[in-house]
């Protein structure tokens, strides 16, 4: 997957339906413009409670899956690290929180499943999966904090926050707009190989992994 600089496409948010549609699996990109914050609790309480930021999701419509770490000086806020989350933790809730808000860019580490691949193809949307970076270094493409909310009632870990950022990344799309998944092509494609490496290595067709057992007890020795 690697790739020349020149090969990133800087994707202006909010991202349109025709962008994300043109968009191929493993296309490298970085974000620019606003994108709001959540976990679990965002998605459990925008489904279950029907509760979400008020924001304009019209033109926030870029959700990063992420805690971020952040603290107040003088009255402004910085974020220290915005280390994306794994997202397929979110996969109960995630195809309906994008139908929901009509979201077109999810922003996390890994993969999501079939529900929200659905639900992306639906309303045009992408998933873009983070590669060999770190929170540390994306915190320094972050402009400004613009809005926070919930922070009081859910702590700076949970509560929503908005970023303006600058070529934020990069990603890599990890599911298109037309229901594809990178990590799905990928496991078929390495499966399919399989079989002539266990041949190399001299492995039968019934070979399997080895399961290993828990460790015995040990007897108890009394004086």
């Amino acid at each position: 997957m690697a790739m020349a600089a020149s090969d990133i496409v800087d994707l202006r948010l909010p991202l349109s339906e025709a962008a994300a549609r043109a968009l191929p699996l493993g296309q490298m990109v970085t974000v620019s413009g606003r994108l709001f914050t959540g976990r679990s609790r965002f998605h459990m309480r925008a489904i279950e409670d029907g509760l979400v930021p008020p924001l304009d999701y019209g033109q926030v419509n870029a959700f990063f899956h992420a805690g971020p770490v952040v603290r107040n000086e003088g009255g402004v806020w910085h974020v220290v690290s915005a280390e994306p989350t794994s997202s397929i933790r979110f996969e109960r809730y995630g195809a309906d929180v994008v139908r929901r808000l009509g979201l077109r860019t999810l922003i996390g580490k890994t993969t999501m499943g079939p529900r929200t691949a659905a639900a992306l193809r639906d309303v045009g949307g992408v998933y873009l999966s983070k590669i060999g970076i770190t929170g540390n270094f994306l915190s320094q493409q972050i402009r400004r904090v613009c809005e926070v909310h919930f922070l009081e009632e859910l702590g700076k870990t949970e509560a929503t926050w908005v970023f303006e950022v600058e070529r934020f990344g990069p990603f890599f799309v990890a599911m298109d707009a037309n229901g594809g998944n990178y990590f799905e092509d990928l496991q078929c494609e390495v499966g399919q190989h399989l079989p002539g490496v266990y041949a190399q290595l001299g492995l039968g067709a019934d070979w399997e992994y080895t399961c290993v057992s828990p460790k015995p007890e040990l007897p108890v020795q009394r004086a």
